[in-house]
């Protein structure tokens, strides 16, 4: 079974390894991306930075695209699973997406929405989605001024978003006890919680919305060994977080340890390791404290670029001439510390800008993220690997900033932080590049990536 998974932003592959991971969905790059010997595939739809029009409509297209790339490659509905990745802490068009796959590509006997991540603490317990056991509602996630929410009540949530389309009422919930019952073994009490678990999803029809609790990960793995038992008889769709998708696919250990991965760093024509550039374009408070963290290294030279002087440049009647001029400035700061020996840290200036809609701002914040992407990019040749912190921004810099179609993830540099290269025929030495999640880790989780990458 092929598991194809429509991502809105580059990090949900942050649990997983040796997969491809698309930066663009015509139809030729998907079938490459079908023929990889990986079961599971990335589409990176990156549409958590698009408004709700926008993103249905993009996920119309990648669906399309992929039901043609599909009957090129022989490839039938039975031998797909599909998921509708999104983000563990609520945030995105977590109703709006699996509707739009469903119509396109349905139908489907249950949409199942599994929004744990539990490498970053993200549990849902009797229905409730938790972040290190509070309510994720009452954390700062849920003040997101695009995305935000007010219950932490799955059912509440999805009739909430769907704004009352989808009844709480009607949302059945997949349990930890059912699940805790199938994942037992068969010598205990002869699979009857399998057998169970098989029987319940098999009653399901006409999409049903359901919410799955999760807290281990023996839990998504016998949701995975069910689905894949029933795929000749029913189709489910999934909207979930990262930690399902292991539950899946079942990859086993990934072959590079995090020391092999930090080695990847590049070395230039002499043998002699090239110096390395963290970007953080994610303007969460975890971000915040991680960002001031890493600043405190000495190796480490913070570069902020303004973003209320980039509104300005933006808002003038000659904003190319004066972006690109903004653009030189900054270029030549970057390139001064990287002939120092030392770390470049760009990132935006914190804090939020005020914006008169949820459009200007997304324009602003996708203007932004270009800009750091081409900064990167003309780095590209002088730089031995690169950290980037935000969705958004790691998406721009790597089909933008980097031009890149294709990448291949090689792995878990540190819970949730995926390394990824550019795949290639030829034989060069391909950027590795950490994609960092904005929401992830504690305060010194920047700080260890950064080490690691440096060998400290």
């Amino acid at each position: 079974m092929k598991i194809v998974v429509i991502d809105d932003d580059p990090t949900g592959s942050q649990t997983l390894h040796g997969c491809p991971l698309l930066l663009r969905w015509d139809v030729d790059v998907l079938r490459k991306g079908l023929r990889h010997s990986s079961p599971i595939l990335f589409v990176l739809a990156n549409t958590r930075a698009l408004l709700p029009d926008a993103a249905a409509a993009r996920n119309r297209e990648i669906c399309r695209s992929l039901q043609q790339a599909l009957a090129a490659e022989g490839i039938t509905p039975t031998d797909v699973q599909l998921v509708s990745r999104g983000d563990s802490t609520l945030r995105g068009h977590g109703v709006l997406e699996p509707q739009v796959i469903a119509e396109e590509l349905g139908p489907f006997d249950a949409t199942l929405h599994v929004p744990a991540f539990l490498e970053g603490g993200r549990t849902t317990v009797n229905g409730v989605h938790l972040l290190n056991g509070i309510p994720v509602h009452t954390t700062s996630f849920a003040l997101d001024k695009l995305f935000g929410y007010s219950t932490s009540d799955l059912p509440s949530w999805l009739e909430e978003k769907s704004c009352g389309c989808i009844s709480s009422a009607t949302v059945q919930r997949l349990s930890l006890a059912q699940l805790d019952c199938a994942a037992e073994p068969v010598a205990q009490r002869g699979g009857e919680g399998m057998k169970a678990l098989l029987s319940w999803l098999g009653a399901l029809h006409d999409n049903q919305p359901i919410v799955v609790d999760a807290e281990r990960p023996e839990q998504l793995a016998a949701l995975g060994q069910a689905v894949e038992q029933l795929r000749e008889s029913k189709r489910f769709l999934f909207r979930s977080a990262a930690s399902l998708l292991n539950g899946l696919a079942n990859l086993g250990p990934q072959p590079l340890a995090v020391e092999g991965l930090a080695r990847l760093r590049r070395r230039d024509q002499f043998g002699v390791l090239l110096p390395g550039m963290v970007m953080v374009g994610s303007h969460v408070p975890l971000a915040d404290v991680q960002l001031e963290r890493l600043l405190e290294a000495p190796q480490c030279v913070g570069l902020e670029l303004p973003v209320a002087r980039l509104a300005q440049v933006l808002e003038s009647i000659e904003a190319d001439l004066l972006l690109a001029d903004f653009e030189q400035q900054q270029l030549v700061q970057l390139v001064e510390v990287l002939k120092s020996g030392r770390t470049p840290v760009l990132f935006s200036s914190r804090g939020e800008l005020g914006f008169p809609s949820a459009v200007a701002q997304l324009r602003f914040g996708n203007a932004l993220a270009q800009l750091m992407g081409r900064l990167a990019g003309a780095l590209l040749p002088q730089l031995g690997y690169l950290i980037s912190k935000g969705g958004i921004t790691t998406h721009t810099l790597l089909a933008e900033g980097l031009g890149l179609h294709l990448v291949q993830l090689e792995g878990q540099l540190l819970p949730g932080l995926s390394l990824v290269r550019a795949l290639t025929d030829g034989g060069r030495q391909e950027l590795p590049i950490v994609t960092f999640p904005g929401n992830l880790g504690d305060s010194q989780t920047l700080l260890d990536a950064w080490r690691l990458m440096e060998a400290r």
